[in-house]
């Protein structure tokens, strides 16, 4: 559409709708809001309480810690696993800086690992090659990322992080409901950290997080470490932090926690039908992982050399993507140590590079998705 200045680019079909999520359940959700404001607890109450339980069981895990969003769910686990300053965590370079943040705040260093090419998450072989270092072999975490909503190797990733004698912390944030072998991740290693932040496949209206695991001893303590380290006392048995998921957020996350399968199955029949719409056109869709299960699409991401041409033509068009995530880690000022990186990491330059995110919500409805894939093929025929 032109005015006499300029022209204005309207965004027809968004990349992610946190509003239409609301929309779909908004009865529902008002309604635990206003319940919440008449309980008159508005902090660690009936809520939360309820919401840990119902979250652990869905997953199958003895115990769940609601906390104040996904960094400091990260955070939490590492402390209770007494990691610390001067400790050395792995991490990939390819993830939400979130995942390398968490390590940074203890005063530890992460260590970079890089992805395979298909799940975009930790390579086994990388891992394998970084734990033979002095700097690998010293490591007191590895943080495995589900990204995208896909699960890591898991077996193999545990089999080498096990013979190496370095606990597993699950970084679950975009991966809600997903599982392999039938065994939810958040499960499979020491604990499984979740956010809630309003785009997740599980999304409150604000920040929000959750530590999951079945070691009791560690769960006692997260517990203890996300308020202060208060005893019933309220007294300071260890140094804590102020970390509390809050009685509305619990409330409306257990409005949607009974959607979320039905949610993750329109997300991969979106998926389904972009594969289908897509094959054939000079781009890479989405590596598909077995079972079914293990994939929840959080994100549906393409690669392609032309990602930047790509992602303006479609914005032309009114479509909206997302780049996740632009600049690995390891290039960011912030982590750009050459201490934090013993091992190549060709992969996750190469993704960097050439992905893209195209729009992946429950709510997308098949006449948009299909206007999606039209729009790519049409502009991948002229590259």
């Amino acid at each position: 559409m032109l005015t006499s200045a300029c022209t204005v680019r309207i965004t027809l079909i968004p990349q992610t709708s946190p509003k239409a999520s609301y929309l779909a359940h908004r009865s529902a959700i008002d309604s635990a809001m206003l319940r919440v404001a008449a309980a008159g607890t508005y902090v660690l109450g009936a809520e939360v309480a309820a919401f840990e339980g119902e979250f652990a069981a869905m997953l199958g895990a003895t115990w769940a810690v609601g906390v104040a969003n996904g960094t400091d769910a990260i955070e939490l686990a590492l402390r209770g696993l007494g990691i610390g300053a001067g400790d050395t965590v792995i991490t990939p370079s390819h993830t939400a800086i979130a995942t390398v943040s968490a390590i940074s705040r203890l005063g530890a260093r992460p260590l970079f690992v890089d992805v395979d090419a298909g799940r975009y998450t930790v390579s086994p072989s990388s891992l394998e090659s970084l734990l033979a270092t002095p700097s690998g072999g010293a490591a007191k975490a590895l943080i495995v990322v589900h990204l995208y909503g896909t699960v890591a190797d898991l077996p193999a990733i545990l089999a080498l992080a096990n013979r190496s004698g370095v606990p597993v912390i699950e970084d679950c944030a975009q991966a809600h409901g997903a599982a392999l072998d039938g065994r939810p991740v958040g499960t499979w290693g020491k604990a499984g950290c979740f956010s809630f932040y309003p785009t997740k496949n599980l999304g409150a209206l604000g920040d929000g997080g959750a530590v999951v695991g079945n070691d009791p001893d560690l769960g006692s303590r997260i517990r203890l470490l996300r308020q202060y380290g208060w005893t019933t006392e309220r007294v300071s048995a260890v140094p804590g932090i102020n970390s509390r998921l809050d009685e509305i957020q619990a409330a409306i996350l257990r409005v949607k926690l009974p959607y979320l399968a039905a949610e993750n199955q329109r997300r991969c029949e979106i998926a389904s039908q972009y594969d289908h719409l897509l094959a054939g056109f000079p781009l890479e869709t989405p590596t598909r992982i077995s079972p079914e299960s293990a994939q929840v699409f959080h994100q549906y991401v393409v690669k392609t050399s032309e990602r930047d041409r790509l992602r303006a033509l479609l914005r032309d068009e009114g479509i909206e993507t997302l780049v996740h995530y632009p600049v690995p880690a390891h290039r960011q000022p912030a982590y750009a140590n050459a201490e934090f990186r013993v091992v190549p990491l060709g992969e996750t330059e190469t993704v960097a590079r050439t992905v893209l995110s195209l729009p992946m919500f429950p709510e997308l409805a098949d006449e948009e998705v299909r206007l999606v894939a039209q729009a790519v093929a049409k502009l991948t025929g002229r590259f």
